[in-house]
């Protein structure tokens, strides 16, 4: 197994721990809103600097 599957199954267990723990707060909405302004940012910065 390669590092870099490695580093994308460790992100994906952190995204899916993260969802958890905002459950049991219950501020699943924050977090909602927060992952699309950080795509959407992402984005902007990725056509930004092509």
């Amino acid at each position: 197994m390669s590092i870099n599957k490695v580093r994308e199954s460790l992100y994906r267990l952190a995204r899916l721990l993260g969802d958890v723990n905002a459950i049991q707060k219950g501020k699943v909405g924050r977090r909602i809103g927060r992952r699309i302004a950080g795509k959407i940012t992402g984005r902007g910065l990725r056509r930004l600097f092509r």
